[in-house]
């Protein structure tokens, strides 16, 4: 699995706005909604899942670095979004440092396996400090995803 088959460009935001957590899952959910990658009427159902799964511990892992993940039956393929933040957000991280890459994981209610692979690739490509280093200066997109599949294909 590549982080490719699951994130599109529309779903990439290089300059997030938000200042707190629930602003950004808000911020993040919103690009989804705002490119027709998930529909509107299930924004909030997905919002309160995602900070149900923040309730029970913080997603920020460290390293500048969050993975709000949640499964939901309003999606039926992995979904996910990825949003850069210059400033940096408190996201209660583990390290205490505040988060600047957010990757964004929605799946399917009943798909266990694609989700933990999904998890699991995320964080061995955000693992290498060059590739966090190069994706907080990125200014498009278009880089971001060119950037994503050459560390893709470099990790195999």
């Amino acid at each position: 699995m590549k982080i490719s088959d699951f994130l599109r460009k529309e779903a990439v935001c290089t300059d997030l706005k938000s200042e707190t957590k629930a602003d950004v899952i808000l911020e993040m959910v919103g690009i989804l909604v705002d490119n027709g990658i998930i529909e509107k009427k299930h924004k909030n159902k997905i919002v309160e899942g995602l900070m149900a799964r923040e309730a029970l511990g913080s997603t920020a892992i460290g390293q500048g670095i969050a993975i709000p993940h949640t499964k939901s039956d309003t999606v039926g393929e992995l979904t996910s979004a990825l949003g850069i933040s210059k400033k940096g957000v408190n996201f209660d991280s583990l390290d205490g440092e505040p988060a600047h890459i957010f990757f964004l994981l929605i799946a399917p209610a009943d798909s266990a396996g694609p989700h933990l692979k999904a998890l699991a690739r995320v964080s061995r490509l955000l693992k290498d400090k060059f590739f966090r280093d190069s994706l907080k200066n990125t200014k498009t997109a278009k880089e971001v995803m060119d950037l994503v599949a050459q560390e893709d294909s470099r990790i195999g």
